[in-house]
């Protein structure tokens, strides 16, 4: 039996923008928001920069966490990320 793996993520622009999202293939949706693949608010807004994730092996627990995040205010989401990612570097590169 094969074991998935889901995850929130946060990826940022420069200012930053943040947006919240969930997949079971964090590469390739990453690379799918660096090239904008995919239209819509990341494209528009070049929201590209991979800065935060967590890893479930429940999908319902990473919907769960994917809701609670995206109701956080602005400030409790930066020093979420800050707390594993000070500098704000992609964190994309890791994971290719």
């Amino acid at each position: 039996m094969t074991v998935r793996h889901y995850y929130i993520y946060i990826v940022a622009n420069n200012r930053p923008t943040l947006y919240i999202g969930v997949t079971n293939n964090l590469a390739r949706r990453i690379t799918q928001h660096k090239y904008k693949l995919i239209k819509g608010f990341t494209s528009k807004y070049k929201v590209n920069k991979l800065v935060y994730y967590e890893e479930f092996i429940d999908i319902r627990e990473a919907l769960k966490r994917e809701k609670q995040l995206k109701h956080w205010n602005r400030a409790w989401k930066l020093r979420l990320i800050l707390t594993i990612n000070p500098t704000f570097e992609d964190l994309y590169d890791r994971l290719v």
